[in-house]
Formats: C-alpha cells, structure tokens, sequence
C-alpha cells in the first residue's frame, strides 16, 4: 500500500499533539536502563482544508474479568490505546454538545431537528480519521505476529478443558493459535494473567463501521450518520494487507450497505499507510535498545480539555475504584456529563428522563437505545459471531452528590 500524503498528516496531527503532552504522561527510562514503549491512537477531525486531533490515548492494558464487579462504575475496563482513544473522542463530543447549549460555539458538531429526536449532528463537512501506531491487537495482526515468531507454523487450538466455561474460551486469546483466523478474540495477555472477557481493538473497531464512533450515552444526543471512520492509518510496518482484509472488511461483507433504523449503517472504512514515526513506538524504541518493556501508564486527553494519566483503570495515584479516581472517560463520570448536557436541553424530556434511571443498566436498557442495541446484535450474531458481552458493573447509580451538583447547577443558572 502506498503512502499518501493525506494519512502523514492525519498521523502527524496525532503525533504533534501528543508531543505536547507533559513528560509525566509518555513513557520513561527505567532505573534498571529498561526503555518503555507505548501504542499510540487518536481521532482526527477533518474540515476546511484543517486536520485537527481532537482526541489520543496510549495505552495497553484492561482489567480481568474477575475486578469488573469492583469497580462500580469508576473503573475503565479496557484501555488499550485505540479503545481509550475512542472513549476520549465520546467525552470531547459530550463536551461539545454541552458547549453549544452555552454558546455560539466553533465545532464538530451542529445543532439539528432530526426524525429521531437528536438535538446534534456531526458537520457534513466533517471527516473523522483514526491513527494507530500499531497494529490493533487482534485478528488484524495475526500475520504480524506469526511473522515475528522463531517457529512461524501455526499453532494448533487444544481441547477445551472440560472444566472450562463456555464463556470463557467462545473466543480465542488475542496471541493464541493463530491457526485460527477471522474470529472474536479477547484482549492478549501474559499465560499467567487473570483471564479477560475485553474482545480485541480488532474486532471493537470492526464493530464501529456500524455502530459508528458513538458510544451509546454519546448517541442520545447526537445523530450517527456522519460519525464513522472515514480512514484508518496505519504505519507502514504495522499494516498487513491480507490481516485487515480478513478482519476489517472479509467478516463484513454480508452486511455491506446494511442499513438500520435510527441513521445506522455499514460504512466501511478506507485504510491507508504511514511514514511518520512515533518515538514510543515498539519498533522505534527497539532500534534505540534491546531491552524494552511496557509502559504502566496510559494517558487520555481531548481538545475540549480532558488529560489525565491512566493506572489500573482509574486516574494514576488514586485507590483502585474509589469514585475520587474515576477517569472523565469512566462510565460514571460520562453518565454524569450526558445527565448534566440533558439537563440544559429543550424539549429533550425523554432524554432526561432516561439518563434519570436508577441504575447504568436501567439506562442502556432505555427504549432511545434500541436501535443501537439492534445493531450491535446484527453485527455480533453474523459478522462477529462468538462475541461474549462483559457482565458486571452495570448496576450502580449516580451519587447523592454528583446528583446534587447537576441539581444545584439547574436552580441557580450556574454552568
């Protein structure tokens, strides 16, 4: 594949910005000379001739499936660059729907009277891109990592254990039996790692080609339709042509020009390579030492003013789960934000009312979210079928107190 000028900038633009970051968020040199490495992703706005990062994250890591019922809503459970990156986007879009509710606001977004009810939409003179600095975990680089492999001869999937749940193996580890191609597979993870049920940045960016970037409390509010990858760029070495075939596009091809109710639809994406180079890229920091380890950390950041550092899930030098830690892309804190956007919205009632449901569950059970329930089911039960949802975390409420700030802020006027 040739690399084009068009996806050097969008690497750039992602690149640049994280540059801009404090060093306390990027990778370091250990005391023992370790040199850490880190994956980089970010989303690039395209409009007027401009290409604007609007939101990056490094990171590798996710919680086991056994923490999920810990973190009570606090917790990131994946946050792999990539799938970081995207939620940063989803809380730069709250932000921005709730800056417009305040004033005449340059942005991404519009405001709009659609069918369905949303108050925004994403700009037709908006394209949205995706930059990875490595090749997402996955099936898109299965051949990547056969490739690095002293014996390359696939790896045979053993018997399942019969003390194993179903559950757990319906999908393949992310660096196992690559004999296996074109499945669900969960996130890698050391042999003696506390297994996990997180599916791969493969197979989760798979799924936005129809469900769009919009996570599910981000599209209450704004419509899908313009709000899909338009590329995906992929440096040069990490980029396998027969990998993205088979994961991004082979496993898709029934559903290509699928539409749904609700503005949903299949739109693929286009893949292009690049040039730039990250300097906390694996390959690069390997050509400045041999001896290279993970990064701990995860950083997040957003143009509308999010950045934080990642440990654990929660923000770094936090207890695990307390809600004092609970990073902006959390699934409490971004309830909390939409709750806070539904209640500045005219004529909105039936957004507000659901985003007042007792429980997270209660609310991504609402009736404004079928459609995309729908779609996802589609996708899951042909496309991608073996995909195993996360159970847990999904029943706890907002606060007394994050429910008195949203209270507070409506009497008095204050935003």
């Amino acid at each position: 594949m040739t690399t084009t000028l068009r996806s050097n900038v969008i690497a750039r633009a992602v690149i640049s910005q994280f540059q801009k970051l404090p060093a306390k968020r990027k990778p370091v040199i250990r005391s023992n000379g370790l040199h850490e490495w880190v994956p980089l992703s970010g989303i690039v706005a395209e409009q007027d001739g401009k290409w604007i990062c609007v939101a990056l994250a490094t990171g590798m890591k996710c919680l086991p499936a056994s923490k999920l019922d810990e973190t009570n809503g606090n917790g990131i459970h994946d946050w792999h660059a990539e799938v970081l990156a995207m939620r940063a986007f989803n809380r730069f879009v709250i932000d921005e729907c709730e800056a417009l509710l305040k004033a005449n606001h340059m942005s991404i977004l519009q405001t709009c009277d659609s069918h369905d009810g949303k108050p925004f939409r994403v700009r037709d003179d908006v394209k949205l891109h995706m930059y990875c600095s490595e090749a997402p975990c996955g099936d898109a680089s299965m051949e990547l990592i056969m490739a690095a492999q002293d014996d390359a001869s696939p790896w045979s999937v053993p018997p399942r254990p019969p003390t194993e749940p179903d559950l757990v193996m319906t999908s393949l580890p992310g660096r196992a039996y690559f004999s296996q191609l074109g499945v669900v597979r969960r996130k890698p993870a050391r042999g003696d790692a506390p297994p996990t049920l997180s599916k791969s940045c493969s197979d989760k960016i798979t799924l936005k080609q129809c469900t769009s970037l919009l996570a599910s409390l981000t599209s209450l509010f704004v419509e899908p339709s313009n709000a899909y990858i338009d590329t995906l760029v992929l440096p040069e070495s990490q980029y396998s042509a027969t990998g993205c075939q088979r994961a991004f596009f082979d496993r898709m091809r029934d559903l290509v020009d699928k539409t749904w109710p609700g503005g949903y639809q299949c739109r693929p994406f286009r893949i292009e390579t690049t040039d730039q180079v990250f300097e906390f890229s694996r390959e690069t920091v390997k050509k400045k030492c041999a001896s290279i380890t993970p990064s701990n950390i995860a950083a997040a950041w957003s143009a509308s003013g999010m950045e934080e550092t990642i440990l654990g899930g929660v923000m770094q030098g936090r207890k695990p789960f307390d809600e004092k830690g609970a990073s902006k892309v959390s699934r409490r804190q971004m309830w909390v934000a939409a709750r806070d956007v539904s209640h500045n919205l005219h004529g909105s009632s039936g957004i507000k009312q659901l985003l007042e449901s007792k429980t997270y569950q209660d609310v991504k059970n609402g009736e404004l979210l079928a459609d995309r329930r729908l779609v996802k089911q589609h996708v899951r039960t042909t496309a991608l079928a073996g995909w195993i949802s996360n159970q847990g975390d999904s029943s706890f409420s907002i606060d007394s107190s994050a429910l008195k700030k949203i209270n507070d802020r409506e009497a008095t006027g204050r935003y």
